[in-house]
């Protein structure tokens, strides 16, 4: 059952990365792009850590895995900031 739920969370990663990506090459300006590559990567890489965690053999692996996670949102949301910040200094 474990097996089937990790495949499944991760496919469903990989929609988003794509979503994601397909939005980083479509929309017009660096704020949209932004928005939705940061948006759609966050879901993505929740959903594989989810499908990851399935596959967990012990709770010191489940906590890698959830800082892992929590760590790249963090960090995400602070470069997402400074690119955002980068592209409105660009256009005064």
């Amino acid at each position: 059952m474990g097996d089937v739920f990790s495949v499944i969370l991760t496919s469903a990663a990989l929609l988003f990365y794509v979503a994601g990506t397909v939005g980083l090459i479509r929309f017009p300006d660096t704020h949209s792009r932004l928005h939705a590559l940061t948006k759609a990567d966050n879901l993505g890489l929740g959903l594989l850590i989810l499908g990851l965690m399935a596959q967990a053999d012990g709770w010191v692996t489940l906590g890698k895995l959830l800082l892992t996670w929590v760590l790249a949102l963090i960090a995400a949301g602070a470069a997402a900031q400074l690119v955002a910040r980068t592209a409105l200094g660009d256009r005064r």
